[in-house]
């Protein structure tokens, strides 16, 4: 049994389960990468498409779970500095907070919210400038590596996690790399360089992860859902039980796969022009609705 399998083992024992029910609405997401602002934040070209689908998603009542490396902590040392940047995403994500309706999870690139202290320090409140005063955003939250999502009518499960588990460098070795990233690769990535470690910019190393995955999701006979490679994957009934949420850095849009009335989709938002040339965020199906039992 490779490390992968058995780190992805040791996640689904661990995960919490959750039931789904008939009426559940769930959108998951993962990869935004947010970071501080400046040249190196790759969340900042699609930060109005993400709140205008997470705006969309919280009018409709839809819980979110974001799948792993939501901050960019390689890059950047302080998840307040992040928070205080994209206030505006964080009380959004708070607003599910208080219906409780939101869940993270952690990736490698934010690995360091799963130690709680260190969390809850830079994320139990936050500024509000137009208040001109702190507001609580996430206290008691926990931080999770997995999470599991069971049908009692149909049998699904679905086992949610980031996907980097098992991987040398972005799992066991994940301090050095961050060393790396943070003062190695960022600049040489200026220059033209991709990061050899990322699953998200080295094909060849997306694809071994992504069958790494793939099989694990067979063997176990569980729908699994991952973020890491940045690359969507829904596969049609009976062709496997591996999917990916994609990324909210993609140059053009960002995807996210919808959970709604025992059906998954993967939509995608960009911005999208009318006919009189007036310019707005608009929702796509790129695949689905399928029954998660047609999965089982």
């Amino acid at each position: 049994m490779s490390r992968a399998w058995k780190r992805l083992d040791r996640a689904y024992r661990e995960a919490p389960c959750v039931p789904l029910h008939a009426g559940s609405k769930l959108v998951l997401m993962s990869d935004c990468h947010r970071g501080i602002g400046n040249w190196g934040d790759n969340f900042q070209p699609n930060q109005n498409l993400f709140f205008a689908a997470l705006q969309y998603y919280n009018q409709r009542k839809f819980s979110y779970i974001e799948l792993g490396d939501g901050d960019e902590l390689w890059e950047n040392r302080s998840l307040h500095e992040i928070v205080q940047t994209h206030s505006g995403h964080f009380w959004l994500m708070g607003e599910f907070y208080r219906d409780r309706r939101l869940c993270l999870i952690y990736g490698n690139h934010d690995r360091k919210k799963a130690y709680g202290r260190y969390f809850q320090g830079m994320c139990r409140s936050y500024y509000c400038e137009p208040e001109k005063k702190e507001r609580e955003l996430f206290p008691g939250l926990k931080v999770l590596e997995g999470v599991r999502l069971k049908d009692a009518c149909s049998g699904a499960e679905l086992f949610l996690v980031h996907g980097h588990q098992g991987d040398l460098w972005n799992d066991t070795l994940w301090r050095a790399t961050r060393f790396l990233v943070r003062y190695l690769w960022r600049p040489l990535e200026l220059l033209g360089c991709n990061d050899p470690t990322s699953a998200a910019k080295n094909y060849r190393k997306k694809e071994k992860v992504e069958k790494r995955l793939s099989g694990w999701a067979d063997a176990r006979r569980t729908i699994l859902v991952a973020g890491h490679t940045h690359r969507p994957y829904f596969p049609d009934p009976g062709e496997g039980r591996y999917f990916n949420d994609g990324s909210c850095v993609h140059p053009r849009c960002v995807t996210a796969l919808e959970v709604e009335c025992g059906k998954i989709s993967l939509v995608k938002w960009s911005v999208k022009v009318r006919e009189d040339n007036g310019m707005y965020v608009g929702r796509d199906v790129l695949a689905g609705p399928v029954a998660l039992q047609e999965y089982v």
